[in-house]
């Protein structure tokens, strides 16, 4: 009999050993954990003197946007003074993240945070956009005439596309066949395909020269600030035509810090429900409803500074003007102010969120305010 009850004991230790789920350790958690991270390129000269010197500031999205680190990045003049930052872009397949000044392009690792290399252009950069795959971007002159076509690997210029525009903003369409490119002294919307990297049609004229713009994910339609509007218009991607001029109700233009624009900056949300528009001289953001055309204001959030750009995280939960104010956009309250490991405001149009799993990156964000349905 004891015999027996020594065998079951064995055969039950046995089953518990086999049976019983591995147990998770700390590091097993911390390799398979997500984790969100907000990635801020700082703007540069002003940017310097506020907060001792320019960088890529990392933020804890999901624990209240708490400062994690600065990333040093190069792009310095003569005397080596930092140079304003035009443009962020990253890429998860690649696993690199790239800023753009005023004459360079720098590409530094998402994993190690390294710079991988930095290229100088005598045409000078701005606000660029990366391809799907991680491979190509298309980076503006400095609002000369035309966007270079580089390879992510090493910066090499592939080709030019020459709209002759005054080349200022970027955006890489969602499935990567097109490219949306505008200047600073153009009404027109350019648009090039991506196979061979020539110019496929145009957008427009709107009523004032494109500054910055986004479109949505089946590339049908885009939205456009330019100058003197309090608001943005509305364009046909497939007709090439424009189609409603939506302006702001309830505010009067007034003077602004920067960019001269009355609305310098618009975003439509990821499920492309809603577009959000700056307005500089009251110091807000108003939200527009994108499922009727064309799109209706219904409301208005004050923020603590003149906006100059909005995006949205990769979820499209959370709003982030370049005010440095983190939106929850279905309250539409402010529920987080980004400061540095000083304490001091963060404010910067150039942002984007990066997700990874472990140490790598799985899925990137982007500094325009795209529309993510396909």
């Amino acid at each position: 009999m004891k015999k027996c009850r020594l065998t079951v004991m064995f055969l039950l230790v046995a089953l518990t050993v086999f049976v019983s789920p591995p147990i998770k350790t700390r590091a097993d958690e911390n390799k398979t954990a997500e984790r969100r991270l907000l990635y801020v390129a700082s703007p540069g000269v002003r940017n310097y003197l506020q907060h001792g010197g320019h960088g890529i500031l990392v933020f804890d999205i999901d624990h209240g946007h708490k400062f994690v680190r600065r990333i040093p990045i190069a792009g310095v003049d003569e005397k080596g003074r930092p140079i304003n930052v035009k443009g962020i872009c990253a890429s998860a397949v690649t696993k690199r993240v790239y800023v753009s000044t005023l004459r360079h392009l720098m590409c530094l690792d998402l994993v190690t945070d390294k710079l991988l290399w930095e290229r100088r252009y005598e045409s000078g950069c701005d606000r660029m956009s990366i391809s799907p795959d991680g491979k190509l971007i298309y980076l503006p002159s400095l609002e000369k005439d035309h966007w270079k076509v580089v390879n992510a690997a090493d910066g090499d210029v592939i080709k030019r596309v020459m709209p002759k525009s005054g080349s200022h903003n970027t955006v890489y369409g969602f499935d990567g066949k097109y490219v949306y490119m505008a200047g600073l002294k153009s009404p027109i919307l350019t648009v090039a395909e991506t196979k061979n990297h020539t110019v496929a049609g145009k957008v427009g004229p709107f009523t004032d020269n494109i500054r910055p713009f986004t479109v949505n994910g089946p590339g049908t339609f885009c939205y456009v600030n330019v100058n003197n509007l309090l608001g943005f218009e509305v364009g046909d991607l497939k007709t090439g035509k424009m189609l409603h001029r939506v302006e702001v109700q309830g505010y009067k233009k007034g003077r602004v810090k920067r960019h001269g624009c009355p609305s310098h900056g618009i975003g439509i949300t990821p499920d492309e429900k809603e577009i959000w528009v700056t307005d500089g001289a009251n110091s807000r953001l108003h939200v527009f409803d994108a499922t009727v055309m064309p799109p209706r204001q219904i409301a208005s959030i004050k923020l603590r500074d003149q906006p100059g750009w909005v995006t949205f995280s990769i979820d499209g939960t959370l709003a982030y003007p370049s005010t440095g104010d983190v939106i929850d956009v279905s309250t539409r309250k402010i529920i987080a102010t980004l400061t540095d490991e000083q304490g001091r405001q963060v404010q910067s149009e150039k942002l984007l969120e990066v997700d990874f799993r472990g140490r790598s990156p799985i899925r990137t964000g982007d500094q325009f305010g795209i529309g993510r349905r396909k």
